[in-house]
């Protein structure tokens, strides 16, 4: 991998920030909503919009507005929220982070699960260990989110039960337990969806991989199994599952709508639909423009770390 190569990919990133934040501006500027509208209340006198429509430069053409509006993006100034009259960029920034959050425990328990599992299932292809990983796994892919959260509420936060807390947050600086209690809900919904894709991925890369010619030659110097698996056939395997885990990283950091509203978490999710429910434009813009470049970034991951990982990859 070359230093070239890294700065091309930096630059494309770049571009494709500023093609999103040019359609996330153009769309939001389609919606059936207006600041001064949202701001003054529907009984608000044509003088009195006119002349705030005038203030906040909404009658400037389009491309004024994007400009003004990116310029402020590129310094960290997404506005102000027209729900709560407050800078849009803290509380998304909060928001983000309580997101991040549920995407790092997520990640650190699907890698921690999900390919052990997929090897697992691969070195005992066939084998009853391999229909039941295969088993459990279909049924993950095949519950929706929206689905598993919902059992997973009523069967471990019910009065009943009551292992867990149904919904909010605790932050881990005023109660790390307490913090743990509250995401962990969350957390294993995440975990038990994203674990079904990577382990079937792993399993599926794994059984082929397991099949070429030098994972023969290892086998016939007599190297121990677990280092033929491990060392030969997961690192070879692993390629097809970063980009799986790459999309799933932004999955995670923007995309857990439905699991942050099952469980009232206060994430980017959660914020995003509040704003939409309330037509706050410069939340809408944040919260989606965030969500992308989160897919963004993670690609560009992915890309450097397929040379990490397999150094015949050549850039």
């Amino acid at each position: 991998m070359t230093i070239y190569y890294v700065v091309k990919r930096l630059i494309y990133l770049i571009f494709t920030a500023l093609l999103v934040s040019l359609i996330v501006f153009s769309v939001t500027q389609l919606l059936p909503a207006n600041a001064a509208t949202m701001i003054l209340g529907e009984y608000a006198t044509d003088e009195a919009l006119a002349a705030l429509n005038n203030k906040l430069g909404l009658n400037d053409p389009a491309p004024v507005q994007y400009l003004r509006w990116l310029s402020n993006v590129v310094q960290g100034d997404f506005g102000v929220s027209l729900r709560t009259s407050q800078p849009v960029g803290p509380t998304i920034m909060s928001a983000l982070g309580r997101s991040a959050i549920l995407a790092v425990f997520s990640l650190l328990l699907v890698c921690i699960i999900a390919i052990p599992l997929g090897v697992l299932a691969a070195s005992q292809r066939g084998k009853l260990t391999d229909l039941g990983v295969s088993l459990v796994s279909y049924i993950g892919i095949s519950l929706p989110e929206f689905v598993l959260a919902t059992l997973l509420l009523v069967w471990l936060a019910s009065p009943s039960i009551g292992l867990f807390p149904a919904s909010g947050y605790v932050p881990f600086s005023e109660d790390f337990w307490g913090a743990l209690h509250h995401i962990a809900l969350p957390v294993l919904t995440l975990t038990i969806v994203l674990t079904a894709h990577i382990s079937r991925m792993i399993r599926s890369e794994m059984v082929d991989t397991l099949e070429t010619d030098f994972v023969r030659a290892a086998r016939l110097r007599g190297l121990p199994k677990r280092r033929v698996l491990f060392h030969h056939a997961l690192r070879n395997s692993m390629l097809p599952a970063i980009t799986v885990i790459a999309l799933d990283v932004g999955y995670l950091i923007g995309g857990v709508i439905v699991v942050e509203e099952v469980f009232a978490f206060p994430g980017v999710g959660r914020q995003l639909i509040l704003a939409i429910q309330n037509r706050d434009l410069p939340m809408i813009q944040a919260g989606a423009l965030i969500m992308a470049c989160s897919y963004a970034v993670a690609n560009l991951l992915a890309d450097l770390a397929y040379g990490t990982l397999d150094k015949r990859i050549k850039y």
